[in-house]
């Protein structure tokens, strides 16, 4: 009888048709595969049954959350090394389901059942989001519901992975060797200056967070900020942070939704990594809201990440393991649905700038701050959900390095009847600071 783990890599190796790049260390301790290769762990042969029950890539996540495989070595080089199998899969090739029409693949899925036994489906790992169907998905208590299973993890939990900046979005870096909270505040900056904020006027951050454009934009440009987020954790954190800085009498946080603010115009409009919970049915709305709550000669900045584009975009799905357990409902759009779904709002698109190498760098730097405090992590949440963030900003750091999807500032103007956008001639005079070396 061949030890487990060789026969757990011949009988993968039959089922994706090629041979498998990294080690496996199984159950009873065997390992097999390329030597000096990260090795995947196989702790349980749960993991097969999780597998076999949900093939594709929510069965491997299952495993995942629940510690029942994990990665011994690099992990960035792992996944790299895997993405061929799970994210990078080519259009044309065949599933699982057209593979085991071959009489060979299919006594390879028989001799991984038995190997599975007893086969009894395992439970669902309770970080795992359950909720209705698509057809009520993005309402506000759907809405409400997916935001609090993001962001209502705990406050220090999200101090510990962001840093004392608390900004949950990509940083703008000067160098690589530039700090987080440097970038962060970079970041924070250049969005301020191109909304061309000035004292007195009234901003409007759609999805604040924990509040940290709003300071930034009251402290450092004497405006008046309205933040609006549906995460009860996040604006009690905000509040607090804005009493402490003195500025209760230029912010408002609000637990609400942006479809109900009523109080326009707003001067400038900030709207930071939150775009991506909107969804594609309800994306020409939400730009309609944001177009209705500028004065004319308003600005709108939208920084949101992008997927690339699909030769058949009627195919596109979300991913399985972000939809449940990281962000529930969220989805991404190719950067030019974005552009023309804001102009046919209204809109007049003035600057588009692609970040996407930032938000790897940013990723990096989360997912240090994690593994340094790995125990504390998990205290603070659960290893699953600890576990679940590790790979998350892992996998998406490598996204963003790859090209897979991307972020950019979009911003975009409420110009006037008469077309006054009131725009400087040369729209990059806020750029002052050039990054160099990413």
């Amino acid at each position: 009888m061949q030890d487990a783990a060789l026969r757990l890599q011949n009988l993968a190796e039959q089922l994706v048709g090629t041979e498998l790049p990294v080690r496996i260390r199984a159950w009873d301790g065997s390992e097999a595969g390329p030597p000096g290769a990260p090795t995947l762990v196989v702790r349980h042969r749960r993991a097969l049954r999780r597998l076999l029950w949900k093939p594709g890539e929510l069965g491997l996540a299952r495993a995942w959350v629940a510690g029942d495989i994990d990665v011994d070595g690099d992990l960035y080089q792992a996944l790299d090394l895997l993405a061929e199998f799970i994210w990078e899969r080519a259009d044309d090739a065949p599933s699982l389901t057209e593979k085991l029409r071959d009489p060979q693949v299919r006594a390879a899925a028989r001799a991984l059942l038995a190997l599975a036994a007893p086969f009894l489906p395992p439970p669902v790992p309770r970080e795992e989001m359950r909720r209705p169907g698509r057809l009520h998905r993005h309402t506000k208590g759907s809405d409400k519901k997916a935001i609090s299973h993001h962001y209502d993890v705990g406050n220090d939990f999200y101090a510990l992975v962001l840093g004392p900046s608390m900004v949950y979005s990509c940083a703008y870096w000067e160098s690589p060797d530039s700090t987080l909270a440097d970038a962060q505040r970079d970041k924070l900056d250049l969005i301020a200056r191109k909304l061309d904020l000035k004292p007195g006027m009234r901003l409007l951050d759609v999805g604040c967070g924990w509040g940290s454009m709003a300071i930034h934009a009251a402290r450092e440009y004497g405006v008046r900020v309205v933040g609006v987020t549906l995460s009860q954790e996040q604006a009690a954190f905000a509040r607090k942070r804005i009493a402490q800085e003195g500025l209760t009498d230029r912010i408002e946080i609000r637990v609400q939704d942006y479809r109900d603010v009523r109080d326009g115009p707003y001067d400038a409009i900030s709207s930071i990594g939150m775009a991506e919970h909107v969804g594609a049915e309800r994306y020409l709305d939400y730009a309609h809201d944001l177009h209705a709550l500028l004065k004319p000669g308003g600005r709108l900045l939208n920084h949101q990440i992008a997927r690339r584009p699909q030769r058949d975009e009627s195919a596109y799905s979300v991913d399985e393991f972000i939809d449940a357990y990281v962000f529930p409902d969220g989805e991404l759009a190719p950067l030019g649905t974005t552009v023309g779904l804001l102009e046919r709002a209204g809109f007049e698109v003035r600057d588009v700038e692609s970040i996407r190498e930032h938000y790897a760098l940013t990723l990096r730097h989360w997912v240090a701050n994690l593994e340094a405090n790995w125990p504390e992590g998990v205290r603070l949440t659960s290893p699953g959900r600890a576990r679940i963030w590790r790979l998350y900003m892992a996998a998406s750091a490598l996204a963003f390095e790859h090209n897979r999807i991307g972020v950019n500032q979009v911003l975009a103007v409420r110009t006037p009847e008469g077309g006054k956008s009131g725009m400087p001639l040369r729209t990059r005079q806020w750029g002052d600071m050039s990054p160099s070396g990413v």
